[in-house]
């Protein structure tokens, strides 16, 4: 699990970087700065402990899976936010209005959608591989 966990984390750190660099670009910032933080290796790293629901939910329709993925990483996120908010360490502020506690943004419902199932993709693929 160790070494998934670190993949998991990997994955989403890279994924982060892409959509910050995105996101630069959409701003005329032609030099793709992108921005990130160790912490988030940990957070994406929790995905580890979703596995049981993917494999629980790997029959259901493809909306009722994404929706749950969605619901799971809004909790890990405020959640883990919380916390690091406590160290002033939290990477991450929402300042738009509809935010909650400036930890989660709804807005970002359907990149999560898709992010959670992106992830039970990289579950099975990762357990096919180390048979």
């Amino acid at each position: 699990m160790a070494k998934r966990f670190f993949i998991y984390g990997f994955v989403g750190t890279v994924l982060e970087t892409l959509w910050t660099g995105l996101n630069s670009l959409l701003r005329g910032n032609l030099m793709l700065i992108t921005h990130t933080s160790l912490w988030m290796i940990i957070i994406y790293g929790l995905m580890a402990f979703n596995e049981p629901v993917f494999k629980t939910l790997k029959d259901k329709p493809v909306f009722i899976r994404g929706a749950a993925y969605t619901i799971l990483i809004f909790s890990v996120e405020y959640l883990s936010g919380h916390i690091l908010r406590q160290f002033n360490i939290c990477p991450w502020v929402y300042s738009d209005p509809y935010s909650i506690n400036g930890l989660v943004r709804p807005a970002y419902a359907p990149l999560w959608f898709g992010a959670g199932l992106l992830y039970e993709r990289l579950f099975f693929f990762l357990k096919d591989v180390q048979k």
